[in-house]
């Protein structure tokens, strides 16, 4: 068994990592949570929580699955087509499991994440996370420019033209391609 994260693109904020469970490689569709590389579901669902900076947080169990894989589709639609009202209900439903209530701390004003249950925090998290990079720059969430790649990043690049996951991958292939095309031509 890997405990390792073996995605190719890690550290995207919560909601566009939980979408990057899913990728493709050398043409083959893999899934982090599918029970693969060796993994359990479960154990996959432990990996991506440690990479995601909420293992602390949140249990890794079949129920939690069970709502993240839901905040997964529901997210995966939101991203792929904004204009989608059935995707936007979708993601509400996973919000109504969680609110945000203000809180006076010893440093001032605060605020604190509260559950309906408990198994639906790392869904919810991601959701929530989904609401503030929309709120932020919402044409920052980009899905790869490669034909072949199904990874999406937030572009916090200085001029906004960040157009590959990686550039060592699709964007290396990418040039690459165009390269070879060019001194074909010759």
């Amino acid at each position: 068994m890997t405990t390792t994260d073996p995605r190719p693109l890690t550290g995207e904020p919560v909601a566009l990592d939980l979408l990057n469970t899913r990728w493709v490689q050398e043409g083959e569709p893999l899934d982090l949570f599918a029970g693969a590389f060796g993994l359990t579901r479960v154990e996959g669902l432990a990996i991506w929580l440690e990479s995601a900076g909420l293992a602390g947080r949140f249990r890794a169990d079949a129920a939690t699955l069970v709502h993240l894989l839901t905040a997964r589709e529901a997210l995966a639609r939101a991203v792929a087509d904004p204009t989608d009202e059935s995707a936007r209900t979708l993601v509400d439903a996973v919000l109504e499991h969680g609110r945000i209530r203000a809180t006076l701390t010893a440093e001032g004003p605060g605020e604190r994440t509260e559950f309906d249950d408990p198994t639906w925090g790392p869904a919810w998290t991601a959701a929530r996370d989904y609401l503030e990079l929309l709120g932020s720059d919402p044409g920052r969430v980009r899905k790869c420019a490669s034909e072949t790649c199904v990874l999406h990043f937030h572009d916090i690049s200085r001029n906004g033209t960040r157009r590959w996951c990686s550039m060592s991958a699709c964007g290396n292939r990418a040039k690459a391609s165009r390269h070879y095309a060019r001194t074909r031509e010759r």
